[in-house]
């Protein structure tokens, strides 16, 4: 009779235990973008913060329904045909939603094969105005858009420089290029001359042959479209050491903590369009504190990485369900405070710009000129 019962109890814990091991289930977020390579630190930046996502995330509780949440980081190495790739793995690994990518050269490409998967994509980095204007029904976008960063570009060259020409120069990215073309319209229809629009290619270190034409030119504004602060750091050296005297304006790929290491002194007095964060919001400070122990000073798209995943995990809590239509349904009816902005996505999935123009003053970033008011901070 005693073994009976055992054996009737053995049986009931194994039961349960099966069930409990086939109800329980994993929450997988992808993460795309450049782990290798010129571009590692923004890559490594954007995973981190999508680790730092989570961990907020399970120490507040977690997910009801899921008993553990992954990230499945993938490098895309910013190269188009490596970012189609890494999505296929990221679909056979049966991700549910993927924060990335960082160059928009690789978010276009893979965001049109996520969205035949119907697979959520937050890109926190991705700029170039085609990534939300392709009507794919789930991309959006954390970060700005370089329309609305060039016009923030422009109106400081006027209004606070008083400029009246500058020279431009990119690496011809999807981004950089994108952004530098939209910059040179701009101008040309103010009135500021440009007086040149040179190309580097990605990798180059040597930039003597363009800061050459950009000192003989002279413009009021030297204008720089690069996809990374390594880069932007190497030329700001450079430039330094040609004495080219003009204003020197970037974008918001150069901004990043790299800058001023790489560049030093060579950083101090360069201006970029960057968003406005607020890092005395309760919500920064949260993802803050957990991100600076664990991976040092938070680079110039942790944060954005960080609200992409805590939006895509709010808008999955009140769906109840991974489906992407009711999940997507969630995340448009979105209205808080994040740790980088405000989150309120638009029909098309971008959730507005803010960008205001940041400096480097003494080896630290400041906040500079308030486009809005028109005034310094």
């Amino acid at each position: 009779m005693k073994r009976s019962i055992m054996t009737a109890l053995l049986v009931s814990a194994i039961l349960m235990l099966s069930a409990g091991m086939v109800f329980a289930k994993t929450l997988k977020v992808g993460t795309m973008g450049p782990l290798t390579g010129p571009y590692a630190a923004d890559g490594n930046d954007i995973k981190n913060g999508v680790l730092t996502a989570v961990e907020v995330v399970k120490a507040n509780g977690g997910i009801p329904g899921f008993d553990e949440i992954v990230v499945l980081p993938q490098d895309t190495a910013c190269e188009p045909r490596q970012a189609v790739a890494t999505a296929n793995k990221l679909i056979n690994e049966e991700a549910n939603a993927v924060v990335g990518s960082y160059c928009s050269s690789a978010t276009l490409p893979a965001s049109e094969v996520l969205d035949e998967e119907s697979i959520i994509m937050i890109t926190p980095a991705s700029t170039n105005e085609k990534v939300t204007s392709r009507g794919l029904p789930y991309m959006f976008r954390m970060c700005g858009r370089d329309d609305d960063q060039g016009s923030i570009a422009l109106k400081f060259m006027q209004e606070q420089l008083g400029a009246k020409s500058v020279y431009i120069v990119d690496d011809k990215t999807a981004y950089s290029q994108g952004l530098a073309d939209g910059v040179e319209k701009m101008c040309k229809a103010a009135g500021i001359k440009v007086l040149g629009h040179e190309h580097v290619n990605q990798g180059d270190k040597d930039f003597s042959a363009i800061l050459t034409k950009v000192k003989t030119s002279n413009p009021d504004v030297y204008y720089m479209s690069m996809q990374n602060s390594a880069t932007g750091a190497l030329m700001l050296i450079q430039a330094k050491r040609m004495g080219i005297k003009a204003a020197r304006l970037a974008q918001d790929a150069v901004y990043h903590p790299q800058l001023i290491e790489i560049a030093k002194d060579a950083a101090n007095g360069v201006y970029l369009t960057f968003g406005f964060i607020d890092d005395n919001a309760p919500a920064y400070k949260e993802f803050y504190a957990q991100y600076q122990p664990k991976y040092g000073e938070p680079g110039a798209y942790s944060g954005y990485a960080y609200d992409s995943a805590m939006a895509y995990f709010k808008a999955l809590k009140d769906a109840g369900s991974t489906d992407p239509e009711k999940v997507k349904a969630e995340l448009m009816k979105l209205d808080y405070d994040g740790a980088t902005k405000h989150i309120k996505f638009k029909p098309n999935g971008d959730s507005g710009s803010n960008y205001i123009i940041r400096k480097v003053d003494n080896g630290k970033f400041i906040n500079y000129w308030n486009p809005a008011t028109g005034k310094l901070y």
